[in-house]
């Protein structure tokens, strides 16, 4: 499967969502949805993306006791988002408790992955590994990862175990907050499912426009 954009919809609300959706309908499937947007909008914003037939990344990062990160991940998968997230460091106890809680929901489940290091923060490649490990062990079928242990989470978990790479940014943008960061095509290179892109496209006079650059640096 070609590796694919997610559009980070990191706005303040459901109007200004909108906005974003009308302008990335024709060059987008994917959007993710953070914690800011669903504390202000809730499952409205899930609806309405796929009300115009987007797909969802429910990126709210679940940690919490395994009974309650069970009961959340039914609700997410009830909601039909098609990929939702953990923390790793949660444990193998609550990351399993999300698969069975996901499973009980009556609705295909959706990809779960867990979060292994946040893209702000520094890391050891051999720290990514041991949690990625733990991810695959526990019966999640991936991680959100920097791009830069791509290459050897792929080779060390098998090319089946999906990536899902944040820090990412176009040569042509700016670095902003993140840390550890790599091009749209490196990701690619290095084995990224899913690249995940938002302020150089959000941020852009023409994010549709944007968009498409952030695809064509991918396909090289």
């Amino acid at each position: 499967m070609p590796t694919e954009l997610i559009v980070a919809v990191d706005v303040p609300n459901l109007d200004q969502a909108g906005r974003v959706l009308d302008r990335l309908a024709d060059s987008v499937r994917w959007f993710k949805i953070g914690m800011q947007l669903f504390t202000a909008a809730g499952p409205a914003v899930v609806r309405e993306i796929r009300a115009r037939g987007g797909k969802v990344f429910l990126d709210l990062k679940f940690h919490d006791i395994p009974n309650t990160v069970a009961g959340a991940a039914e609700s997410a998968a009830a909601l039909g988002v098609e990929m939702f997230n953990v923390h790793a460091a949660g444990g193998e106890a609550m990351m399993r408790a999300a698969v069975a809680g996901a499973s009980q929901a009556g609705v295909p489940r959706p990809t779960i992955i867990a979060v292994t290091v946040l893209t702000s923060q520094a890391a050891t490649e051999d720290e990514v590994l041991r949690l990625a490990r733990s991810v695959k062990a526990s019966g999640l079928d991936g991680v959100v990862c920097s791009a830069r242990e791509a290459v050897t989470l792929k080779r060390e978990l098998g090319t089946d175990f999906k990536l899902v790479c944040p820090g990412i940014r176009p040569a042509w943008s700016e670095k902003g907050d993140q840390n550890r960061i790599v091009t749209p095509r490196d990701a690619v290179k290095a084995g990224a499912d899913y690249i995940v892109v938002g302020r150089p496209i959000l941020a852009a006079a023409n994010p549709a426009e944007a968009a498409k650059r952030v695809i064509e640096e991918m396909r090289g």
